[in-house]
């Protein structure tokens, strides 16, 4: 049974309030085990015996809309995803990381276009800087972000796509509770 985490997009934000009781018991209705989440947002925590990601998100996408009567966007990574990514360097040079006031991971279900690259590089300001890496990109921010006027609905906008925002320290968190599983 492998590991995976599960980020749901629009949870307990923007109106939508769950608690985290319901979406636990949506992932069990469909057999996946050991769930728990992780910081009461959308984040969970889960064993699978499937390992291919798409069907599985298609699958838990099904539970949520069963259970709570509206779509929830689902990005699947494994347990050795995860880790890979909280134990990587941002992708940024490290002068820029000193100017860093905030710092994102977007999580897409598939890598981006060629287009959608280009779209993103049409995005970077002195304030924002975007990279990306596989399944993710990454937003630095060198002021703080209650004072910008950009936000992930433009990016999902430019790029067409949907995403799913975590903060690096969530993603930290997130590593260290696989680690204690």
């Amino acid at each position: 049974m492998g590991r995976h985490v599960a980020l749901l997009r629009a949870i307990n934000v923007g109106g939508r309030f769950v608690r985290m009781p319901v979406l636990v018991a949506a992932f069990e209705s469909i057999g996946l085990t050991d769930v728990r989440s992780v910081i009461a947002s959308g984040n969970l925590l889960f064993r699978s015996s499937t390992r291919a990601q798409a069907p599985l998100a298609r699958r838990i996408e099904g539970a949520l809309l069963q259970a709570l009567g509206y779509e929830v966007t689902t990005f699947l990574r494994s347990e050795a995803e995860w880790r890979a990514l909280a134990q990587s360097e941002p992708p940024f040079a490290a002068s820029l990381m000193t100017q860093a006031q905030a710092l994102n991971v977007m999580f897409l279900a598939d890598e981006p276009t060629l287009a959608q690259r280009d779209a993103l590089g049409a995005l970077v300001t002195p304030i924002d800087a975007f990279a990306v890496r596989g399944r993710e990109i990454f937003w630095l921010c060198t002021t703080q972000q209650s004072e910008l006027r950009f936000a992930a609905a433009v990016l999902e906008r430019q790029l067409k796509l949907q995403t799913t925002l975590r903060t690096w320290q969530t993603v930290q968190k997130l590593a260290a509770a696989l680690a204690i599983d």
